[in-house]
């Protein structure tokens, strides 16, 4: 009982000490705290948003329109199913009839003419032609030799020149590795038009991932810019705090050095923003900066972009794939081609020929004209036929280990997508979690540090940390866009 009685007043003397020792220090706080002037208002020229690019774009729409007219890549596809059309008609050609027409003008130079009659009376016996009667053919030819004869006199031609005239026409009549070839044209405009039809949907996905790359830069360039501005009032706050005594001069260096961190932060976030917009022009057919506008709607956008979009049951169903398929059949199709070649074909032929001695009165003319078929067998060509089926079986094999190619990309690209939209959702949350930590981290830290708790390397790691995790946190979240639409573009055909 004594003891306590004798420690009573040692208790209560301590209790006095701690509360004044107490509300001394809160006073010298809240002293400190009421004679901080205010913060002035930061301006900083780096702080201005990034201007505009020169070309913004405002809907889905717009991009189709742009890319019809003006991708290279897709213009180039679509020249590849023009060529393999060019190629149908070529091939058409070989099974059709064709007529070739020749002239041939011979101006003696020396040697005798004995064989040429000079009695006017021993002109050759001219064909009836069909429709005329023979008199009537016998003035046409006449007429005709008159006149050739005139239009030479200019010439300096002499007596026995010669003109002769002909004509040939040739009807393939049995010719099956023409006519397989042709089929196999035909198929191969198919394999071009697949491949056009993924190069849409490989294109689509590719601006897609450009529109949502500015949309990202941007953002991230507007973070930049907030980061900047803290980091600057962060300053201000370190001078303050100095000219008052209450910072050192290496409180006010460590903000310093916060800020051109900031800055080199800025100025890198707006270059790669420039060069997202520059990607988005080049995609677009365009050699400038094409940027989205303000009121863009992201969600709006991707949905359009999908809309233009038709998903497929099946890694089969993809273009890319059935064009891969399509080049096997057609490959299939070459090493047959070789194998009609050693058949025999059949061909009419029809002649026509008119020879004429200028002029006429001194020489002969004659005219022929006859009608046949023609049997080719291909006997021996030194090894070309078997040089040839060699090359299609060996294309063939490539053909078919490109179609396995592709099968097995597709498979492991439509899996990936997939995938990656739960990883991205993963991501934006834990990214969304560190952003909401580092926040509260970096309100303490200040208010610590306003108080006189802290020192400034606490404060400078909480604002580098506060603006890595904003930072991130915009790239997941727009890292979740871009994995929703590769998922859905991964297994689809877009015939825009």
């Amino acid at each position: 009982m004594r003891l306590r009685l004798l420690l009573l007043p040692v208790s209560l003397l301590c209790f006095a000490r701690a509360a004044a020792a107490q509300q001394l220090e809160h006073a010298a706080t809240d002293a400190t705290a009421l004679t901080l002037p205010p913060a002035p208002t930061i301006d900083d020229p780096m702080l201005a948003p990034m201007p505009p690019a020169p070309r913004l774009i405002a809907t889905w729409e717009e991009t189709l329109e742009l890319l019809r007219g003006r991708s290279t890549d897709l213009r180039t596809a679509y020249d590849e199913v023009l060529r393999a059309e060019g190629q149908v008609r070529t091939a058409l050609a070989a099974n059709l009839l064709t007529i070739n027409g020749t002239a041939t003008y011979q101006h003696l130079l020396a040697g005798s003419t004995g064989l040429i009659s000079t009695t006017p009376s021993t002109t050759a016996t001219i064909p009836t032609l069909p429709g005329f009667t023979p008199q009537q053919s016998a003035t046409l030819a006449g007429a005709f030799t008159n006149a050739l004869e005139q239009s030479v006199q200019g010439l300096g031609v002499t007596p026995s020149d010669q003109v002769i005239l002909g004509a040939q026409a040739v009807q393939p009549i049995l010719s099956l590795e023409t006519w397989h070839n042709y089929k196999t044209t035909k198929i191969n405009v198919e394999a071009a038009r697949l491949s056009y039809e993924d190069m849409k949907r490989t294109i689509a996905l590719s601006v897609a991932n450009d529109l949502i790359a500015v949309i990202t830069a941007e953002r991230v360039a507007e973070l930049n810019r907030v980061g900047t501005r803290s980091a600057l009032e962060r300053l201000d706050l370190a001078r303050r705090k100095n000219n008052l005594g209450a910072a050192t001069r290496l409180d006010v260096i460590r903000a310093q050095q916060d800020v051109e961190t900031a800055r080199a932060t800025l100025v890198t976030g707006d270059e790669s923003l420039r060069q997202a917009r520059e990607a988005l022009g080049l995609a677009l057919g365009l050699p400038q900066q094409v940027g989205v506008t303000k009121d863009l709607n992201l969600d709006g956008l991707v949905k359009a972009a999908l809309d233009s979009c038709r998903a497929t049951d099946s890694v089969e169903d993809r273009a890319d794939v059935a064009a891969a398929r399509t080049r096997v059949i057609v490959a299939k199709r070459r090493v047959d081609d070789v194998y009609y070649l050693f058949l025999p074909t059949i061909n009419a032929q029809s002649s026509a020929a008119y020879d004429a001695t200028i002029p006429a009165s001194a020489g002969t003319t004659v005219t022929s004209w006859n009608i046949g078929a023609v049997l080719t067998v291909p006997l021996w060509d030194g090894g070309v036929r078997y040089g040839s089926l060699r090359q299609s079986r060996a294309l063939e094999d490539e053909a078919k280990m490109t179609l396995e190619s592709t099968r097995r990309q597709a498979i492991v690209q439509v899996e990936q997508a997939r995938r990656s939209v739960t990883v991205a959702e993963a991501s934006e949350m834990v990214a969304r979690n560190a952003r909401t930590l580092a926040a509260e981290n970096d309100r303490l830290t200040r208010t610590g540090y306003i108080e006189g708790q802290g020192t400034s390397l606490e404060l400078v790691t909480a604002a580098a940390a506060l603006r890595e995790a904003e930072i991130t946190l915009a790239l997941r979240q727009f890292d979740l866009v871009k994995a929703r639409v590769t998922a859905i573009l991964a297994l689809a055909n877009c015939p825009w």
